[in-house]
């Protein structure tokens, strides 16, 4: 991701050509700046034509609306109360909060602030799905710097490693915790992980915290993600990542400290925040990938070619959950609908709810799986059944013996 223009230019110009824009997907062949040295998985071709039917009912809902893709009024107009929430509820947290109750109360707000940009403006702006100019999506994507963690690495390790390989084990990077978690039950497993439906909740509380202070550095130095390399961030990207880690790290300690508030109520409040911005997050994202539903596929053995096509592979490793909640919905950025997000990556979330009835009867006609939690907790159930189901012991097998 370069540098862009001062002034936006449209991606598309007609609005048949935005529209096919909009709803085109990553596929293998769109990722020439991939390491060339790593395994690269190939999908199966779309010989049924479900992606290229599916792709055609979703230009036909927007040639059908008049709606656009991406540029959405109830895009811009959700930004603009997300932030306010965010500016107003730092300025009066540092500055007039009095007391711990009303500290506590903002410090809530600010948190639930934070989150909503990342889950709305910045994760729709990462995907160029915010609008179709490229300077707007890049602004929008540049508010997670603003919250701590660097929007170019984000692109990396999200947009591109976990979107194209999603669910498959050493090669989707948000499945893979090491040895602090097992999601994949093929991953490596060690003895502790056996409580791992206990401690990894509170461990998701130090994700925010861990980008914002070590990982993004990390990652920065050693220019990969393991296990893929990547194109360290150059000129403006560059600036743009320490521009962000300086701001953040002003806001969180140094206007803070300078307001007259000892530090190690500062350092309190600052993982209070980040704690719940972590869990949030965390949470969220685990609902839609590591839970019972979800398919976990390996490449056919001896190879490097996934038995389903690359749509199918989305559909069956992501599962949709609260989709009748409008208030889950608005806070989340659409993420409770990621079958949708992983095929549209590229449409505004404020479309997932109606596109989702296209998809889901599109998979039925077609014979594919698809997969809902109804509510939010009959998701968090099953990700709570599924870690401690990837942290079981391993069965003894009875040993044979001779008569």
């Amino acid at each position: 991701m370069g540098p862009v223009g001062i002034f936006p230019q449209p991606l598309v110009q007609s609005t048949e050509l935005r529209h096919a824009a909009a709803v085109s997907t990553i596929t293998e062949a769109a990722l020439p700046t991939l390491d060339r040295n790593a395994t690269r998985l190939k999908f199966a071709p779309d010989a049924d034509g479900f992606l290229s039917e599916l792709k055609r009912r979703i230009d036909g809902y927007f040639t059908r609306t008049g709606k656009s893709p991406n540029d959405c009024w109830q895009m811009y107009l959700k930004t603009a109360i997300i932030m306010a929430g965010y500016l107003s509820s730092y300025i009066l947290l540092v500055f007039f909060a009095q007391g711990p109750l009303q500290a506590i109360s903002l410090a809530i707000v600010l948190a639930v602030s934070m989150a909503a940009i990342g889950f709305s403006i910045q994760h729709d702006g990462g995907h160029n799905a915010y609008s179709r100019y490229r300077t707007i999506n890049k602004i929008a994507a540049w508010s997670l710097d603003l919250i701590g963690v660097s929007s170019y690495l984000w692109y990396w390790k999200h947009a591109i490693f976990h979107h194209t390989y999603t669910n498959v084990q050493g090669h989707d990077t948000d499945i893979d915790l090491g040895a602090a978690g097992r999601f994949s039950p093929h991953a490596k497993k060690y003895w502790f992980q056996r409580y791992q439906h206990i401690y990894l909740w509170a461990a998701y509380g130090l994700m925010s915290s861990r980008w914002h202070l070590f990982g993004d550095f990390r990652d920065l130095v050693a220019g990969n993600i393991p296990p893929h390399k990547y194109p360290r961030p150059k000129g403006w990207d560059l600036v743009l990542f320490f521009t962000g880690k300086i701001y953040s790290l002003a806001v969180a300690f140094a206007i803070p400290i300078m307001a007259g508030h000892e530090w190690w109520v500062v350092l309190l409040f600052y993982f209070m925040i980040t704690s719940i911005i972590g869990v949030a997050l965390s949470i969220v994202f685990q609902l839609a990938h590591c839970v019972e539903e979800a398919d976990f596929p390996l490449p056919i053995p001896g190879t490097v070619k996934m038995e389903n096509a690359w749509a199918v592979h989305q559909i069956e490793t992501t599962v949709d959950f609260a989709r009748t909640s409008w208030s889950l919905c608005w806070l989340l950025g659409g993420l409770n609908f990621q079958i949708e997000h992983h095929l549209f990556p590229k449409v505004c979330h404020i479309h997932y709810p109606a596109i989702s009835k296209i998809v889901e009867g599109t998979c039925k006609e077609y014979g594919i799986r698809y997969a809902v939690h109804p509510t939010f907790w009959a998701g968090m159930k099953s990700h709570y059944r599924w870690l401690k189901r990837m942290g079981a012991p391993d069965p003894v097998t009875p040993q044979a013996t001779s008569a």
